[in-house]
């Protein structure tokens, strides 16, 4: 059974389900941030953890995560056993962001979900940029918002200009952040919470209009 961590909002007009990334858990203070911010905004969130990730906290061994079949067979599962009725989105940070965008065209185009939301989408591995995690993004069917730092070494923003995505693919660009979407001040004044409050008024915008 899965355990969901749930942020509940007044007066929800959706439910974001939000997948945490690889190296971190649910609740770390990134997470908790766009959580708490997005139900503010009137989005109920609900999170969960991978099973890699949940052995961890009742104090398994600290494992990366396993291939990324299983970890879609496990959102899927998460979200099946969720049995979320009304309006639901997918999404996550870095790696559960790019799971989401992989099942969500299934779930989409079945009428259960009405698009994916990614923050700080790895669309390649850092310091391997040959090695392209875009294949579904370029001919996706189902709204994908991405919100992006301009320098994330996961893909910049000269980077991902060239990668041809598909025109349901928004991307809302957060300058000089970087995967944390962390910006240097001296360079741009602003800081990483100035960055997670963007993406919370972006994303729950984004996502109240394809209700």
């Amino acid at each position: 059974m899965v355990e969901f961590l749930v942020n509940e909002a007044a007066d929800a007009d959706c439910t974001f389900v939000f997948a945490h990334g690889a190296g971190a858990a649910m609740d770390i203070p990134f997470m908790n941030h766009i959580a708490d911010g997005l139900a503010l905004s009137g989005i109920r969130v609900v999170r969960f953890e991978f099973e890699y990730m949940a052995a961890r906290r009742s104090g398994g061994p600290r494992r990366p995560p396993p291939r990324i079949e299983k970890i879609e067979a496990e959102f899927r599962s998460a979200f099946d056993e969720l049995g979320q009725d009304g309006p639901v989105f997918l999404g996550g940070k870095s790696m559960g962001g790019r799971v989401a965008s992989l099942i969500g065209g299934d779930l989409f185009a079945a009428g259960r979900i009405g698009g994916v939301v990614c923050v700080g989408y790895p669309f390649h591995p850092q310091n391997k940029p040959e090695k392209l995690r875009t294949d579904h993004l370029q001919d996706a069917k189902a709204p994908l918002l991405i919100c992006q730092g301009s320098r994330d070494p996961f893909g910049t923003m000269n980077e991902v200009a060239g990668y041809g995505l598909s025109e349901t693919v928004d991307v809302f660009w957060l300058e000089d952040g970087d995967h944390d979407l962390k910006p240097r001040k001296r360079v741009t004044g602003l800081s990483q919470q100035d960055h997670l409050s963007a993406v919370c008024k972006t994303a729950a915008g984004w996502m109240k209009s394809r209700i």
